[in-house]
């Protein structure tokens, strides 16, 4: 249950999950190249052992990519947690002493698109790390089959990715179906003290006959359900005819970017035109969901753009540079010291444009790979 003090509401919480949770009734056994002595089972969340492992196994993945880590047991939490295993299934890799040596975690996203998180360790040699790939998507494919059975499709998409560059992921994604459709600019900006004062106030300012807020709250601090609404609204829309955009039910996006660690109800935004004829109510133009970047080791937080969308109505008026402009000043004035996003390296929108003319630049690149499966074979 959800309220703001004015009126009461709830999300839809989902009552239990469309994977397959008993390894036993899907098509996946360990290799020939596996020791007898290696497993396959799932994680158990209340073992600190096993959440340490899979957050180890998880920063090394990231620091061979890109150069850093910044997963933390949190973001593993997302994937495990009882609240988590409502929408996601998983499975490791476990060695003759019962170590997890690698992790696969699917994500029941949006009707047709199934996420899928691929890790193996780094210092496994070559044949063995292989196998436990092969394992890995053998049961992604089998749970692909199994969410697609459950919401009635006859094609069910997996969405995986990798950091360009990592040539072992990617010969393994190749030759276990996946295509690589996509790659992405993920970029930052650099946020000084002084661009606090970059708009009138984060909180609500206007221009051009545009106003900028954010989501209502009261006393209880929880959000307007008529503002999530909008938000909903307003990104579906702008979101339409983007790569890879599947529908998603406003139940199931407000519970999603509830489970993100970085989530804050004060750093989503509503642009609204307010140039209407007198009487008439504002027209929602545009949306931007922030959530916080956690600095770690003693480093600044950031800022992170994870959605921004704007309706072609209102489209070269400034709405998108207005919001990012919010989120900047915002950034500033809670003492942050970046603003992060990611664009489409493949858009034909122009978007990059506008956010290297703002000042992001490119940190790292990441690639979108996708297998279809066929549900009933």
């Amino acid at each position: 249950m959800v309220g703001d003090g004015r009126q009461q509401w709830r999300v839809q919480v989902p009552e239990d999950s469309r994977f397959e949770s008993d390894l036993e009734e899907l098509d996946v056994e360990p290799p020939a190249a596996l020791d007898d002595d290696w497993s396959i089972d799932a994680p158990d969340p209340a073992n600190l052992a096993d959440l340490a492992r899979l957050t180890h196994l998880l920063r090394a993945h990231e620091r061979h990519g890109r150069g850093w880590a910044g997963a933390s047991v949190d973001d593993v939490l997302v994937e495990v947690s009882a609240q988590g295993l409502l929408t996601r299934e998983n499975v490791v890799v476990r060695d003759e002493r019962g170590e997890i040596r690698a992790w696969g975690s699917v994500h029941d996203r949006a009707g047709g698109r199934m996420l899928f998180v691929h890790v193996v360790e780094r210092d496994l040699p070559d044949r063995v790390a292989r196998a436990c790939s092969d394992v890995l998507i053998d049961w992604a494919v089998e749970q692909a089959k199994v969410l697609g059975g459950a919401r009635g499709l006859d094609v069910q998409q997996i969405d995986t990715g990798a950091f360009e560059g990592d040539e072992r992921q990617a010969t393994w994604l190749g030759a276990g179906g996946f295509e690589q459709v996509r790659t992405w600019w993920q970029m930052n900006r650099p946020v000084e003290p002084a661009e606090a004062d970059l708009v009138d106030s984060p909180d609500l300012w206007e221009a051009r006959g545009v106003r900028f807020r954010k989501v209502r709250r009261a006393g209880t601090g929880l959000p307007d359900e008529d503002d999530l609404r909008d938000v909903h609204d307003i990104l579906e829309e702008a979101f339409l005819d983007h790569f890879n955009s599947w529908e998603e039910t406003f139940d199931e996006f407000v519970f999603r970017l509830r489970e993100d660690p970085g989530h804050r109800w004060d750093q989503w935004w509503l642009a609204e035109i307010v140039d209407v004829p007198e009487g008439e109510k504002p027209i929602p133009a545009g949306a931007l969901v922030g959530t916080l970047s956690e600095g770690g080791e003693g480093s600044p937080d950031g800022s992170y753009v994870s959605y921004i969308g704007v309706v072609k109505a209102a489209r070269g008026r400034g709405v998108a540079k207005g919001l990012l402009r919010t989120i900047i000043a915002d950034a500033a004035s809670r003492g942050r010291d970046r603003v992060g996003l990611e664009v489409d390296a493949d858009s034909s929108t122009g978007a990059d444009n506008l956010y290297s003319s703002m000042g992001w630049k490119t940190k790292y690149v990441t690639q979108s790979w996708h297998r279809d499966v066929v549900v009933g074979d």
